[in-house]
């Protein structure tokens, strides 16, 4: 067992559930980056006595996505703590989340070293999922890595109504 508290476990569960608009659109740009760069965010992850909205404890990374009630004291102890425990700590406002998303994760990329990717071969896709020795489109340079590829079976290749005179 780990040495989460179990209040803290079920409290980062519901919050997990009741993801914000905003949080549930840098989640899906995250996984993104999860599967294209190897990184391994969490979201609402149980660090020390706080909980973060996301978390890349490899790189020590916390993202923090805040509405009104942020700012405050409470907020400026919590990251004090977290940069005390060798934390970069990434806070972003509603509205830009919403009306900026790719500059949003630009400075994230950049913050988990970015740059360090530019020459990395691409992942290893994972055995119970892999599609071979496919590599993602955005890392062929062929997708931006601000848009996400259409979902499967649209435009993949993959289910919906075939051109006439055409079988399987």
């Amino acid at each position: 067992m780990t040495g989460i508290h179990p209040i803290t476990r079920q409290r980062a569960r519901k919050l997990r559930a009741e993801m914000t608009p905003q949080e549930r659109r840098v989640w899906a740009k995250l996984r993104e980056l999860n599967r294209m760069l190897g990184l391994h965010f969490r979201r609402q992850a149980p660090i020390g006595p706080f909980i973060a909205d996301f978390a890349e404890l490899g790189r020590r990374v916390v993202i923090e996505i805040d509405g009104g009630g942020h700012g405050g004291e409470r907020d400026q102890r919590r990251d004090e703590w977290l940069v005390s425990q060798g934390f970069q700590v990434l806070r972003f406002w509603n509205p830009e989340v919403s009306g900026n998303i790719e500059g949003v994760m630009q400075i994230i990329f950049d913050a988990v070293g970015g740059e360090s990717f530019a020459d990395a071969p691409p992942p290893n896709p994972s055995p119970t999922r892999g599609e071979g020795g496919a590599e993602p489109l955005a890392l062929r340079g062929t997708v931006d890595l601000g848009t996400s590829p259409p979902p499967r079976g649209e435009g993949m290749g993959v289910g919906g109504p075939r051109p006439e005179g055409r079988t399987p």
